[in-house]
C-alpha cells in the first residue's frame, strides 16, 4: 500500500534553499511525516511558471504563522508560495485518500493538485499546515495536470478569509500567486496557486481509503495521530475513539448550522471534502444565497440537486455514516449509531441559537421559534434577499427602516411581511438600545456573492486591476461593518450577473 515515489519532473524544485527569516518566523514541524509512508508521497513541486507574481496576501492569515505583512513585499515571497523554494528542510508531500463522490465510492483519490510544503508551530504552539493548491502534478492527479486557474484560486482565497471573518470554521488562505502559465480547462485561462492553511487537512476520505483497502491497522494509526494532536484531552482515555467520533459528529453539526444560518452552499459535499476537524474545506462551486431559495443548487454540475442548500444537513449526516463505516473496526456499531443519532439535536440546537441571535430575540420560546419559521416561509415565497432581510430587520423600527425592509419582499408578500413585522414588535426582543448592535454583530452586511467574485475575477484577469480585489477583500474581512464607500458590494446581483453558473472546475 506504500504510495509510489514518482520520478521528479525535469523542472521540479530540488534546492533545499531556506527563504529569508523575514518570511518565516514560526518553527518547522514534521507532524504528517510521523505517519507511516503508506499515507503520503514525498515529492517536490513542479516549478510551475518562470516568473511568479503575488496577486494578494492576507494579513490575518499571515499572523497565524507569526508572519507580518512586511513579508509580502519581500522579493522571495511569490517564489516561495509558488513552490520554487523549499521551506527549510521540510520535504513536501501529497497524501492519499478516497471518498464518496456524489454518493459513489471512488477507491483512490488523494491530493491531485495540492502539496503540503510545510508544517509549522507558531508562538502559541498551534500547528498549521501550509499547502499549495495548483503547484503541479502529483501521483494522485489521475488524468489532471495538477494546475489551478486564476478564477478558482481567487474564489477560494476570498471565501476562505471571508468565512473566517463570519466566524464559520474554515481552512484559511494566505495568498494567491499568478504563475504566468496558461492552463487549459474549457478555454485557456491564466494559472495561479493559492496557499491554504489548516491545523489539519485530514478528511473523512483518508479513513475510508485505508478501511476499504483492508488496513484497519492504519485506520487506528491515523485516528491516534489525529487525536493526539487535535483532541489531546481524549488521548489517554480507553474510550477515546468513541468520544472522538461523538466530537466529530457535533463539530460537523455545528458547522452545518452555521452554513445554513449564513446562507452558504458548499456545492460538492463529497466525503473527501469533509474535514475531520469540522472545517469548511475545498472551495469549488460554492455560493451564498441571494434571493432565499431553500432548493438553491450552486453547482452547475449537480444535475440531481444532491447538494442543494436544503439538503446539506442531511448530506452531512450521510457522510458521517460513511465515516462511521470506516471507523467500525475501532468503535462498536451501537456506539457509532448512538453518536450519529445526536447529529439532529446538535444541529437544531445550534441553528436555533444562531437564528434567534439573527432575529434579536431575548428568549427562546415556542412563539419565537414559530416566528423564525414564518419569516423563512415569507422570504421563500417572496425570494427576498437572504442577507439583507436579516441585516435590515434591526432598522425596521423607524418608518424609513420599515419601508426599506418591506421593499425586500415581492408585492404579493408585503402584506404578510408587514403583519409579521407587527407581531415581531410584540415578541420578547432584546432592549432596543442593544438590539441593533447585537443583530449587526451576527448579520453581515456583505457576503461573497457570486457576482462579486466574478467582478473581482474579471478585473484581475481582463484588466490586471487589483484595486477591486483590494476593496472587496477589505469588506469581506470585516463583513459586519458598514463600509459606506463600498456599499455597492452589499447589493443583490445586477442584471448582467444575475444568473452566473458555477461548476466543479470553478
Amino acid at each position: 500500500m506504500t504510495a509510489a515515489q514518482p520520478a521528479l519532473p525535469a523542472n521540479s524544485v530540488t534546492s533545499g534553499e531556506t527563504p529569508p527569516a523575514a518570511l518565516f518566523a514560526a518553527s518547522l514541524d514534521a507532524h504528517t511525516r510521523r505517519l507511516p509512508p503508506e499515507f503520503y508521497t514525498v515529492m517536490n513541486p513542479e516549478r510551475v511558471g518562470t516568473a511568479p507574481r503575488l496577486i494578494h496576501a492576507s494579513a490575518p492569515a499571515a499572523a497565524l504563522l507569526d508572519m507580518t505583512p512586511t513579508a509580502f513585499r519581500h522579493p522571495a515571497f511569490a517564489s516561495v508560495f509558488a513552490g520554487h523554494h523549499r521551506i527549510g528542510n521540510f520535504e513536501p508531500l501529497a497524501t492519499v485518500y478516497s471518498g464518496h463522490q456524489f454518493g459513489t465510492y471512488v477507491p483512490r483519490l488523494g491530493d491531485g493538485r495540492a502539496l503540503l510544503i510545510a508544517e509549522v508551530r507558531n508562538r502559541a504552539r498551534e500547528l498549521w499546515g501550509i499547502q499549495l493548491k495548483g503547484a503541479g502534478h502529483t501521483p494522485y492527479s489521475r488524468s489532471g495536470d495538477g494546475r489551478a486557474v486564476m478564477r478558482s484560486s481567487l474564489r477560494e482565497y476570498l471565501c476562505s478569509e471571508h468565512m473566517a471573518a463570519l466566524g464559520i470554521p474554515t481552512t484559511r488562505a494566505l495568498s494567491v500567486v499568478a504563475t504566468g502559465e496558461t492552463v487549459y480547462r474549457e478555454t485557456p485561462e491564466p494559472g495561479a496557486i493559492v496557499t491554504r492553511l489548516a491545523p489539519s487537512f485530514v478528511r473523512f476520505g483518508h479513513f475510508e481509503y485505508f478501511h476499504h483497502a483492508g488496513r484497519p491497522d492504519l485506520v487506528r494509526v491515523l485516528a491516534d495521530h489525529v487525536i493526539a494532536e487535535h483532541f489531546s484531552g481524549l488521548a489517554r482515555s480507553e474510550e477515546r475513539f468513541a468520544l472522538w467520533f461523538r466530537e466529530i459528529v457535533q463539530r460537523t453539526a455545528h458547522l452545518l448550522a452555521a452554513w445554513q444560518a449564513f446562507g452558504f452552499a458548499h456545492g460538492v459535499m463529497n466525503t473527501d471534502n469533509m474535514s475531520i476537524l469540522g472545517l469548511t474545506i475545498d472551495y469549488g462551486p460554492f455560493g451564498f444565497l441571494d434571493g432565499f431559495d431553500p432548493h438553491f443548487i450552486c453547482n452547475h454540475s449537480d444535475h440531481t440537486g444532491r447538494y442543494a442548500f436544503d439538503q446539506q444537513p442531511g448530506i452531512a449526516l450521510w457522510n458521517l455514516q460513511a465515516l462511521a463505516v470506516a471507523l467500525s473496526t475501532l468503535i462498536e456499531t451501537d456506539t457509532l449509531k448512538e453518536a450519529l443519532s445526536g447529529f439532529a439535536a446538535a444541529f437544531i440546537e445550534r441553528f436555533t441559537a444562531l437564528m434567534h441571535r439573527k432575529l434579536g430575540f431575548a428568549d427562546f420560546t415556542p412563539q419565537t421559534a414559530d416566528m423564525a419559521e414564518e419569516l423563512l416561509q415569507i422570504m421563500m415565497h417572496s425570494a427576498s434577499d437572504y442577507t439583507l432581510t436579516f441585516r435590515l430587520l434591526s432598522r425596521a423600527g423607524t418608518p424609513e427602516g420599515r419601508e426599506a425592509w418591506l421593499a425586500l419582499f415581492s408585492l404579493g408578500q408585503r402584506p404578510e411581511a408587514a403583519a409579521w413585522l407587527e407581531r415581531y414588535g410584540l415578541a420578547p426582543l432584546l432592549p432596543a438600545s442593544d438590539r441593533r448592535v447585537s443583530m449587526d454583530a451576527i448579520n453581515p452586511k456583505y457576503v461573497l456573492r457570486n457576482w462579486i467574485a466574478e467582478t473581482v475575477i474579471r478585473a484581475v484577469e481582463d484588466r490586471h486591476d487589483l484595486t477591486v480585489l483590494e476593496r472587496v477583500m477589505r469588506v469581506l474581512q470585516t463583513p459586519f461593518d458598514e463600509h459606506p464607500g463600498d456599499a455597492e458590494f452589499a447589493a443583490p446581483p445586477p442584471e448582467p450577473l444575475r444568473h452566473l453558473s458555477v461548476s466543479c472546475s470553478s
